[in-house]
């Protein structure tokens, strides 16, 4: 830099260019804002006409039209407000001030203002889509019959057939639209929604990069997109789709404000939930069925009920999240009315015709029988949608039970084993299941182990109750004698010395039949002596002539072809008549066998 030669700024500066002059004192227009959609600059001229007191009637038809595209339909109505109350004015503002009443939610002030209007085909409309928001069917139909084939109404039938979940329809209409007028290319925005609704995610973003590529800064557009990216990939992906059209749009811009709030949330994965959806709640409807969702991922059940209890539900997610609070809150209280309504309401979904075949339509249907206990249908439906799920721990966690329940213990073992979330792992449902599996897949240690990893308590009772009687139903006796010990420590019980007793007759048995090693009669006198009960010493006695028995037989290699009946004439112990005594006293006892 010290050696430079050559100046960086000339002396002089170079003379203006006269086409540079003429732009730089020619003043942009109206018109330039309002077709580049630029609807603040439009607004700064208008306010400046204003200002300098040029507020004429068409001014002021401007300055609505502006406020209104810019998402300010308080600002508009308020104007329109003021310009009614000139007796000259055009009854046409009563239409005009009943949109910015529906856009606020003002749907009673919405009609009112209709009436008072013209009879046309925006207020046939107008009243059209607040028919649908009263839920008056009758007078619905009636404005459908007025409607007529111009694109101004049949894109308000689309938007009718949209919000009744008709999405298929809708699509029909846009692309009857579209084939007549490609230059209408935000409609391919509208398509590429009911795609999405569809869950066809990948087709919904191929359709909207038609508009993208023309409009790339469209916040509607990008709102779709990063939600399209949520559904495909994840949060971060589809947060940073709306970032990048956040820092580029002003402070003043508010249109869409609470579906960006809304949707980070949701991107976030419920961070600022509580502080946002419920300021959100009835204006932006998906806004309570998310805040159910956060206060069910919480274990707050209560506080989920409550939010929709009074929801008359309308849309397939609605049904589904009624459904949802309902099988849980019956899980939770052991309520069969709360689960015989969200059976029903699961059926419901699951058996439209609109929803028979798509994902969460099956998910709802397995559902249902699964409140059922028709584990081998919850397995069809289950079973034709395992490929989505591949990695979803919720899903592989019902899976595993449907498997468990229908006697597929080697593949429900597989199936839980996938899990990752340590709260399902530490969940007694699933650590009960899943040692059910071990057991019957002849790994009883495993089953084992998993009660010794617990804490104690009245669940890992449970957990050992199960041990003890399937793996005695299993052959698998020295851990159910080691289970009905610890059992008998934990509750005085009879039938757990009984069960305890039969299991160790078992353990006998197996060694003598060469199923079992000799280091277990070690084991078995030390379970035994836990107990203090008379008939301890007497099958002590017999064990331990057993044992030199068996080591005599074994040294003079004496070829016994029924070991068991030897046995017994040598030592005077009737070991089958024991063995198959003890195993019909403990299933007679109430001890409970658990699925």
């Amino acid at each position: 830099m010290l050696s430079r030669a050559k100046p960086a700024i000339s002396a002089t500066p170079p003379p203006a260019n006269a086409s540079t002059l003429d732009k730089k004192r020619k003043v942009p227009k109206l018109e330039h804002f309002i077709s580049a959609r630029d609807y603040t600059g439009a607004i700064t001229i208008l306010e400046f006409s204003k200002a300098i007191g040029k507020f004429d009637y068409e001014t002021q038809l401007w300055l609505g039209y502006t406020n209104f595209h810019l998402g300010d339909y308080r600002k508009t109505m308020e104007l329109y407000q003021s310009m009614l109350q000139d007796p000259n004015c055009d009854p046409l503002i009563n239409l005009y001030l009943g949109c910015c009443f529906f856009f606020l939610g003002m749907y009673k002030e919405a009609d009112e203002a209709a009436q008072r209007g013209p009879t046309c085909k925006l207020q046939n409309r107008l009243l059209f889509h607040l028919s649908h928001k009263f839920n008056d069917e009758k007078r619905l139909m009636g404005y459908h019959q007025n409607l007529q084939d111009v694109i101004e109404d049949q894109l308000s039938l689309a938007s009718i057939h949209y919000l009744r979940s008709h999405y298929q329809e809708a699509i029909d209409i846009y692309k009857r639209i579209l084939l007549e007028n490609r230059e209408f290319l935000a409609i391919n925005v509208y398509v590429a929604m009911c795609y999405y609704k569809l869950d066809y995610y990948d087709v919904s973003q191929e359709v909207l990069a038609v508009y993208l590529q023309h409009f790339p800064d469209s916040l509607i557009a990008i709102n779709l997109k990063a939600c399209n990216h949520f559904r495909l990939y994840n949060g971060k992906a589809a947060e940073a789709e709306l970032n990048t059209i956040s820092e580029k749009i002003s402070a003043s811009f508010r249109f869409a404000d609470d579906l960006i709030k809304h949707n980070m949330v949701v991107f976030r994965g419920g961070e600022g939930a509580l502080q946002a959806f419920p300021t959100l709640l009835d204006v932006i409807p998906e806004a309570r069925l998310n805040l159910v969702i956060f206060h069910l991922r919480n274990d707050d059940i209560i506080s989920a009920f409550n939010l929709m209890k009074d929801v008359e539900p309308s849309t397939p997610q609605e049904y589904i999240l009624k459904g949802i609070v309902n099988a849980t809150l019956g899980q939770e209280q052991e309520s069969r009315d709360h689960l015989k309504i969200a059976q029903q309401y699961f059926q419901l979904v699951g058996g439209s015709a609109s929803e028979c075949d798509t994902i969460p339509g099956r998910q709802c249907m397995a559902s249902c029988f699964f409140l059922l206990k028709q584990f081998d249908d919850v397995l069809i439906y289950l079973n034709s949608i395992k490929g989505y799920f591949y990695n979803d721990d919720t899903f592989n966690y019902n899976y595993g039970q449907a498997k468990v329940a229908a006697g597929a213990y080697e593949e429900a073992e597989d199936i839980l084993l996938m899990i990752q979330s340590e709260k399902f792992k530490n969940e007694y449902a699933y650590l009960s299941h899943l040692a059910k599996c071990y057991i019957v897949n002849k790994k009883p240690r495993l089953a084992w182990e998993l009660y010794l990893k617990m804490e104690t308590s009245s669940e890992s009772f449970s957990l050992l109750q199960l041990i003890a009687n399937d793996c005695y139903k299993m052959n698998q006796f020295l851990y159910s004698a080691k289970a009905f010990d610890v059992l008998e420590r934990l509750d005085p019980n009879p039938d757990y010395w009984e069960g305890k007793r039969g299991a160790c007759i078992g353990i006998l048995k197996q060694i003598i039949a060469g199923e079992e090693s000799k280091e277990s009669f070690r084991d078995i006198v030390t379970l035994l002596r836990n107990t203090s009960n008379p008939q301890v010493e007497y099958i002590v006695r017999i064990i331990k002539k057993v044992r030199s028995l068996r080591r005599l037989l074994t040294n003079r290699n004496t070829n016994v072809s029924h070991p068991i009946s030897s046995l017994r004439r040598r030592t005077g112990f009737p070991f089958d008549i024991c063995c198959r005594w003890c195993k019909e006293k403990v299933s007679e006892k109430n001890l409970k066998w658990p699925i």
